[in-house]
């Protein structure tokens, strides 16, 4: 499951892999309302992500490293944000995998400085699926997913 946690959505992507062939199971964006104050989303998230860790079951939570930004604000949520995925991942005894924004780009497109659009067109051939979610957060999560079944197939 790759989990691109986000201060204001949260794409999640699962899939099914054997190593060769890459079917999604499930995938999705998990947005909280900026009207709720930041306690209440972050509970939002949490409850919204294990009821999905229950349900699915996935062998691994693929996660990208956080880099830090201009905007120090942001990158502060999205660390609590990140917080509370591992504490659920292991929760539920599901191992963590992690990957800097270039090794899931070198990973799924062979390049380490791709652009969106070249992520998005792998994600797409390697799912076989032309009618992915139109959101970046959804398209990251994939990726994270499809780049964390080639390591833990390997396994």
């Amino acid at each position: 499951m790759g989990i691109d946690p986000g201060y204001g959505r949260l794409g999640f992507g699962l899939i099914s892999s054997d190593g060769r062939n890459n079917k999604i199971i499930d995938s999705g964006l998990i947005a909280t309302t900026p009207q709720k104050c930041w306690e209440d989303r972050l509970y939002e998230v949490a409850v919204r992500v294990e009821a999905i860790l229950k349900e699915r079951k996935p062998d691994g939570v693929i996660l990208e490293k956080i880099f830090f930004s201009r905007n120090q604000k942001t990158a502060l949520k999205i660390s609590e944000i990140k917080g509370v995925i591992l504490y659920l991942a292991k929760k539920h005894k599901i191992p963590v995998l992690e990957f800097s924004p270039n090794e899931l780009k070198l990973g799924i497109t062979g390049y380490g400085l791709a652009d969106k659009k070249q992520v998005q067109y792998a994600v797409k051939m390697l799912l076989k699926d032309k009618d992915i979610s139109k959101f970046d957060d959804v398209f990251d999560a994939l990726a994270l997913a499809l780049l964390g079944a080639s390591h833990l197939v390997r396994r």
